[in-house]
């Protein structure tokens, strides 16, 4: 006999909670579970194992509509090639983003440097810094009421 699991075990033995489960279901990364007799979602060991592929999947970094479409490559017993396609366009984003907080973090740690840490916060480096960093208004935004 196959594995039957309620929404409870499902989402224990997968490490999410139960609306991540919902969510998930309302987003068609899973099925629409079938039901017992009293109208509780029941799901199998191949349920469980859909949602460990899509919690591993969003721990590295792929977002809901690429965790979509490698399940669609996984269902339809899709190319290989594709799903690697898929990876190197994530670890090309995080590459990026590592050097954007790389760059951020080298800016910050020379401002705290300049900054003293003592007295009032007029001519504060770390202050004028971020208020220099504010994008300008443009010329369609509302002045404040």
């Amino acid at each position: 006999m196959s594995q039957v699991l309620t929404i409870g075990q499902l989402a224990q033995a997968a490490g999410v909670n139960l609306d991540t489960v919902r969510y998930y279901e309302r987003s068609a990364l899973m099925p629409e579970p079938r039901r017992s007799d009293a109208g509780y979602r029941l799901y199998s060991g191949k349920d469980l194992e859909r949602l460990k592929f899509i919690r591993g999947a969003k721990s590295l970094g792929f977002s809901l509509d690429e965790i979509r479409h490698m399940l669609n490559l996984v269902d339809s017993e899709g190319d290989r090639a594709e799903v690697r396609a898929l990876a190197t366009a994530r670890l090309e984003d995080m590459d990026r983003r590592l050097a954007e907080i790389q760059q951020a973090r080298t800016v910050l740690a020379g401002l705290i440097t300049a900054c003293s840490g003592h007295g009032s916060v007029r001519d504060c480096p770390i202050v004028e810094a971020v208020v220099a960093a504010q994008p300008a208004p443009s010329k369609n935004s509302r002045k404040p009421s």
